[in-house]
């Protein structure tokens, strides 16, 4: 009897807990968005779902293309350069623990941190355009930070650099794990270089690319932090994502429906992305 219930009685309180916060307030969420909630909630169904409102509005318009351009370029950028510094590191060079420590520190800073770092570097008066002029080249013009068409490369610039060293771990982890046999027999058949690489090592880290996919797109759907350091959703509403979106309409334009709405549909953007990825990884830990 006691080693059957006193595990249940010592999970119960964390998983009514979870229940109750989570699960119970994304339920909350769900209701409030068919609901005419403004400043505060209503549990009145509205006539006009806010759905039909948030698909006309040109503001989450404009956040879903942003989230399109920086999740293409965040994560295609991430996995290339994690790929290739895991590359680098797994030959055996000189220095990898300092290498790989130096590559992995970005990760270990919050994106508040990463993002106010980079509002430095990438301002035109004090950072990266101020230093080259510094430097003797006055003509040099580096404002993408205050232009609206170019600001989301900064916040994809930023991003990348936070997290191109944990896709690097991922990768250089899938990479000890080839079997050595396999690329033994390749260098015995004239296998060299990149050309290996690219025909027998990448081929095998499917896992490590699914993986580090399925992370860096939901961060991607989830960003918010980031952007509000680095340009506050700015220039005008140049760099809004939908967690910028959400944030705005619910708690600075007082239309909680239309936030939870698009709060709703962030939900089902990632479990489109990991639920498919659990599922498998379930299946493939399930004793057949």
């Amino acid at each position: 009897m006691k080693n059957r219930w006193l595990p249940a009685l010592t999970l119960t309180p964390s998983l009514v807990l979870v229940g109750a916060c989570v699960y119970g307030f994304i339920a909350f969420t769900i209701y409030l968005s068919f609901t005419t909630s403004t400043l505060m909630p209503q549990f009145e169904l509205a006539e006009e779902i806010p759905y039909h409102r948030l698909f006309r509005l040109s503001t989450f318009a404009l956040s879903a293309k942003n989230l399109g351009v920086f999740s293409v370029l965040y994560i295609g950028l991430s996995l290339l350069l994690g790929m290739l510094m895991a590359i680098l590191i797994d030959q055996k060079i000189r220095g990898e623990t300092a290498f790989r420590s130096i590559f992995l520190y970005p990760m270990a800073l919050s994106f508040i941190v990463t993002g106010t770092a980079w509002k430095w570097i990438l301002d035109p008066s004090i950072g990266f355009e101020r230093t080259v002029h510094l430097m003797g080249f006055p003509d040099f013009v580096f404002d993408w930070i205050k232009d609206g068409d170019m600001a989301i490369f900064c916040v994809v610039i930023a991003a990348v650099w936070q997290t191109s060293g944990f896709v690097m771990a991922l990768f250089l982890a899938g990479l000890r794990g080839v079997d050595t046999e396999v690329m033994n027999a390749a260098r015995v058949d004239g296998a060299k270089g990149w050309n290996m690489y690219w025909r027998i090592v990448i081929p095998q880290l499917g896992p490590s690319f699914i993986s580090s996919f399925v992370i860096l797109a939901h961060m991607a759907i989830k960003s918010y932090d980031l952007v509000i350091a680095l340009t506050g959703g700015g220039p005008g509403r140049a760099t809004w994502l939908p967690s910028v979106f959400v944030y705005q309409y619910t708690f600075t334009r007082n239309e909680m429906a239309l936030g939870a709405a698009s709060a709703v549909l962030m939900l089902i953007a990632v479990s489109i992305v990991v639920i498919p990825y659990v599922r498998s990884e379930l299946r493939e830990k399930t004793p057949s």
